[in-house]
């Protein structure tokens, strides 16, 4: 039962419903206050399917919400209305909405039929959010439905989601309790432009929400902001008018046939069968008239024709006499001027002609509206006739009437009157009690469909605690085998009582290797469902958490997954960042997401899984918007269908690397990987877009990256946005110029901002661009942490470049002490290889990058940039001549002329 007017239709974090959903909202009138404040307020409520929470505004234009109702845990009551309320259907009907705790909210729809609406859409989306998620996730609230998860690869195998296999005869239960009925013009989001009902017993003054509604007011005049000052309420929908139903259409013809029968009645009971054979003779003289008006102006139009074709051929004719007879020893100038005149005779002509239509056009409407007023007079006077006539026949009838009364009177005395009063209100009562009637029948209805999903919500519940309980069970075995083993270890390492080669300790540590080198895999059916081990084989994003090969490298590897998991459990400000979150996007179901400075702040603390998808979607759209907006529709695909039809050189290249982007992730793991075949449509139009660029090393990973979360269309404007807006020019060339000038300018900032390492670097002669030369260039990916590196993405894709020199200072910056420990180039070097992969704590590293390093504004890196830029372009320069000095030497020197360089030797 879609609202009216509010059609579905992806969204910075409104981000937001799926496509094809309408928005549950409108006006609702909530009971709020204490003693003589207490009374129903309007308030426009809007549903939000992430956490299944009705917030409530004091309008729709505002920004921030006044509280919240959590569907989730509701269920839903309703009293049956005084007597003939139920029939009138147009009263104020009042429900009740129970959450937890006992608290009850009293809510009151305009009328019973929004009631109605308002009842049985709460029940489904409750019914949906409960049905679909899992139980861990619900008691968070942080969990989307379905249609917000992400978009990208990471989508098609996400582990959130447990969906309960649904009752078929539940459902139908629930398809026939259901009440038919459509919302009236306050619900659906094309109430926002209609005034809020106002009901006589509402008090609109509240002292106790005076502080929220002045937030609420000063969020819009809110300095700094770049959002119209101007209250808008946004849609992203074009509103359109629903077609009638089918039972409208019919109830419509009805009533129409009923009138015209009703007046063909009254002229036969006025005017007497003569009178059909009249409107008959009327009806076709009529239609005559219409052919010969249709005639007339179709003569007119030839006539018109034809009076244009010969005004036509005589200024020819005079034009043809004019320059053959008088032109001859006429001046040019006085030619001109007749010519001139001339064509103003004619502009004037065409005018009078326009005037003239416009002056026939006018009369023949002054015509028809004198026709259709005296039509209209005509049927006034057969109205009055007929009223006039009606009236003659009730004037007869009452005194018939009265003539009888007074007739029986004198025989019944006063016997019959109390029998007629008594009659009388028999007849009322019993059509209060079919009204009652009524009403309790839909309020039956009602609640045995509620008491129906409140039911089958409590055994999935029910269930859910059942399977939980039988894992804790298995988890609590498993966990005293381990310990007995540790136990029997430990005293065996205490006091042996065996030999060396026939101890006991030996075998106990084989088995405890064994079971701690195990992880969680799909191949494994008998773990399939109480799933006891805390890290599985492939992370969130599909990477693999434990190599195949080396087994001190797999010890090394589960270690690391362990304390990554450890963090994630022991932190509960996880639980805080997904509450600001949802308050975010709460904020946003009244607007669109504009640049602020909380947003800035809420992404640096790293976007929740389920969302990074839409805000990834948001951030590049911001980007490239100039872009997309300049593009022909269908872009991308255009790009992709002649990179299909034609390849270029770049594709041989792509073909080459596409194996070898991310061969530890499941989605590009293999040829028939769904990645694969993203990755290269990507890649191919990317190339045809630049063909100067065409295909660099490192291009794959970031679009590798991006695809996790985004799809083809969308992973191709990432690309766009890290090589034309973020990066400067010539990064992704053959000669990587902007690269090796990026690294120039990290070099200065380390100097700066660690000095210490810096000199430590200097007196060893380690060259540590080699390390962070990779870095910059695809962005960190192989070099940190899923986590910590989707963090990263999430800072870089929403503030630019200067993301990467924060974090790779900060990684530094992070392992200083260590760093300095070593003394001798080789084994810095080595660390420096590998240290990335041994930082786990992405919350400590995001408070280096942006708290515990000084600001340096992308300004100040443009300028250095600049400055490096011209040192690099002169050394090149140098070595290119350079380069053509031997080229000529070794072509004039007969001793040099056999040496070759590596490039001449590949070619």
């Amino acid at each position: 039962m879609p609202a009216a007017g509010s059609e579905g239709e992806e969204g910075p974090a409104g981000e937001q419903a799926g496509p094809g959903a309408p928005k549950l909202c409108g006006y609702l009138q909530k009971l709020s206050g204490k003693g003589p404040l207490r009374g129903f307020r309007s308030r426009w409520f809007v549903f939000d399917p992430r956490r299944c929470y009705l917030y409530y505004f004091k309008g729709p234009q505002e920004p921030l919400p006044l509280g919240h109702l959590d569907i989730a845990s509701a269920c839903f009551s309703y009293h049956q209305p005084e007597a003939g309320a139920a029939a009138a259907g147009d009263e104020p009907a009042a429900f009740e909405v129970h959450g937890p705790g006992g608290a009850v909210t009293v809510l009151k729809a305009a009328t019973r039929q929004d009631m109605t609406y308002w009842l049985q859409e709460l029940q489904q989306k409750r019914w949906e959010y409960c049905n679909n998620l899992d139980a861990a996730k619900r008691d968070s609230r942080t969990s989307p439905t379905p249609s917000d998860f992400s978009k990208g690869l990471v989508a098609k195998d996400n582990p959130d989601l447990s969906i309960l296999s649904q009752n078929a005869s539940a459902e139908r239960a629930r398809n026939i309790l259901a009440v038919e009925t459509s919302p009236t013009d306050l619900v659906g989001e094309q109430a926002a432009s209609q005034p809020a009902p106002v009901q006589a017993s509402a008090i609109n003054f509240s002292l106790k929400q005076w502080s929220t509604e002045i937030k609420n007011s000063m969020s819009s005049l809110r300095k700094g902001s770049n959002e119209n000052r101007k209250s808008v309420f946004y849609t992203t929908e074009e509103w359109e008018l629903l077609d009638p139903t089918p039972k409208d259409l019919e109830d419509s013809m009805a009533l129409e046939e009923k009138r015209k029968h009703l007046a063909e009645g009254n002229k036969d009971w006025c005017s007497g069968n003569g009178n059909r054979l009249v409107s008959e003779l009327q009806l076709k003289y009529q239609s005559q008239q219409e052919e010969l008006e249709k005639l007339k102006k179709d003569l007119l139009s030839q006539k018109e024709l034809v009076r244009l074709l010969q005004q036509t051929v005589r200024s020819s004719q005079y034009d043809k006499y004019f320059t053959s007879h008088l032109c001859e020893g006429v001046p040019k100038d006085t030619l001109e001027l007749l010519h001139q005149k001339d064509d103003q005779i004619l502009g004037l002509n065409n005018q009078l002609e326009k005037l003239n239509l416009e002056k026939d056009s006018l009369q023949q409407e002054v015509k028809s509206l004198k026709c259709k007023v005296g039509e209209l007079n005509e049927q006034l006077g057969m109205l009055m006739e007929t009223i006039q006539a009606k009236d003659e026949v009730i004037m007869k009838l009452s005194r018939q009437l009265s003539e009888c009364e007074d007739s029986t009177s004198s025989q019944s005395g006063a016997i019959n009157s109390p029998t007629a009063t008594s009659i009388n209100k028999e007849l009322q009562e019993l059509d209060r009690l079919k009204d009652n009637l009524q009403g309790y029948k839909t309020q039956n209805k009602f609640l045995n469909k509620e008491i129906l999903e409140l039911s089958a919500l409590r055994r999935n519940a029910e269930a859910r605690e059942r399977e939980w309980q039988a894992k804790y069970t298995s988890l609590e075995a498993k966990l005293c085998q381990i310990e007995s083993k540790y136990l029997i270890l430990l005293q065996e390492m205490k006091t042996p009582v065996c030999s060396e080669d026939q101890s006991p300790a030996r075998e106990v540590i084989t088995q405890l290797l064994e079971d701690a080198l195990k992880v969680e895999s799909s191949e494994q059916p008998e773990q399939a469902f109480f799933k006891p081990h805390l890290v599985s084989e492939y992370d969130i994003y599909g990477f693999q958490t434990v190599p195949e090969d080396d087994d001190e490298e797999k010890l090394v590897a589960k270690s690391r997954a362990l304390d990554l998991r450890s963090l994630s459990l022991s932190e509960n400000r996880e639980i805080s960042t997904g509450v600001k979150w949802e308050n975010y996007f709460a904020s946003t179901m009244n607007r669109e997401m504009i640049c602020c400075v909380e947003l800035k702040n809420l992404i640096r603390s790293g976007i929740p899984h389920e969302h990074r998808s839409k805000m990834w979607k948001w951030c590049v759209n911001l980007h490239v918007k100039k872009f997309k907006d300049s593009a022909i529709p269908g872009y991308f695909q255009t790009l992709l269908q002649k990179a299909l039809e034609k390849p270029n050189p770049a594709s041989k290249q792509i073909e080459l690397d596409l194996l070898r982007t991310l061969p530890n992730n499941k989605h590009y793991s293999s040829p028939t990987s769904e990645g694969i075949q993203k990755l290269r449509n990507v890649l191919l139009a990317f190339s045809w877009r630049n063909p100067d660029i065409g295909y660099c090393q490192g291009l794959n990973r970031l679009v590798a990256i991006a695809l996790l979360y985004l799809e083809q269309e969308d992973a191709f404007w990432c690309l766009v946005t890290i090589v034309e807006v973020f990066m400067p020019r010539d990064y992704y060339t053959k000669t990587l110029l902007g690269s090796q000038v990026d690294q120039r300018v990290f070099k200065d900032l380390l100097s700066e901002k660690l000095p210490r390492l810096h000199a430590h670097f200097e007196q060893y002669k380690v060259d540590y661009t080699l390390i962070t030369f990779n870095w910059f260039l695809v962005v960190f990916v192989d070099s940190v942490v899923s986590d910590i590196l989707f963090k990263i993405w999430d800072s870089f894709l929403y503030e630019g470049p200067k993301v990467i020199f924060r974090f790779a200072l900060a990684l530094f910056k992070y392992k200083e002490e260590e760093i300095l420990k070593l003394q001798d180039s080789m084994s810095i070097f080595k660390y420096l290889r590998y240290f990335t992969r041994t930082i786990l704590d992405a919350r400590k590293l995001t408070a280096i990058a942006f708290g515990d390093l000084n600001p340096f504004p992308l300004r100040q890196i443009r300028n250095r940039r600049a400055y490096h830029l011209e040192k690099v372009r002169l050394e090149l320069t140098e070595l290119e001549a350079i380069r053509e000095d031997f080229l000529r030497e070794r072509e004039t020197c007969v001793e040099k002329r056999d040496l070759i360089s590596d490039d001449e030797e590949d070619s």
